[in-house]
């Protein structure tokens, strides 16, 4: 069976995470290792927090949860050194609730997780779905994650199943927020323009 890491930059709360954690259970061993609370902008950077780490009782059955008090990336490498018995088959990061575009995509905590994650030798994808600006470091109330949490799901199994591509170290998936489950996927490379920040 295989076993899948999950992290992301929004927090062991939230529901970004929740829906990913759902979403990944029909594909193997869900193990959650996440920052105690929100943690965005972080990039890579292993900064913050006294580093205490937590197991955390999930809704879900099977799932382990472990909230660390440090950085997305301090989170996964913690979660590669301390907490799992061997290496991971994948990591996926995420669902953030916020695109992470152009020159700010390495600004993004749930990306340095999945960075942590490909630095270690581990397939990493990093999912986002698209929501207003003002946003970004709120979530909005009802946010629906059902449909990222599909197409993160099948793009996993496919990872899983045949690997990343050749020379490519990690994913990172930006969902609009009108996509549906028929929604083409299209592959490009991230833009030297700045988005927001």
């Amino acid at each position: 069976m295989a076993t899948i890491l999950i992290a992301n930059d929004d927090g062991i709360a939230s529901p970004g995470i929740a829906a990913l954690a759902e979403a990944m259970m029909p594909l193997g061993q869900v193990v959650i290792a996440a920052p105690c609370s929100p943690f965005s902008s972080a990039g890579r950077g292993f900064c913050g927090g006294s580093k205490r780490i937590e197991r955390r009782p999930w809704p879900l059955p099977g799932v382990i949860a472990y909230a660390v008090d440090g950085s997305p990336a301090y989170t996964v490498r913690t979660a590669l050194d301390a907490l799992l018995d061997r290496p991971p088959d994948l990591l996926v990061s995420g669902i953030n609730h916020g695109e992470n575009l152009g020159t700010n995509t390495t600004l993004s905590g749930t990306v340095g997780a999945a960075i942590e994650g490909a630095v270690s030798g581990v397939p990493a994808i990093a999912f986002s779905l698209e929501a207003p600006v003002q946003y970004h470091d709120n979530p909005i109330p009802g946010l629906d994650f059902t449909v990222a949490a599909g197409i993160a799901r099948r793009l996993a199994a496919a990872v899983l199943r045949l690997g990343l591509p050749v020379g490519v170290d990690l994913l990172k998936v930006d969902m609009p927020a009108d996509a549906t489950a028929a929604t083409p996927w299209v592959v490009t490379r991230v833009s030297r323009q700045k988005y927001w920040r």
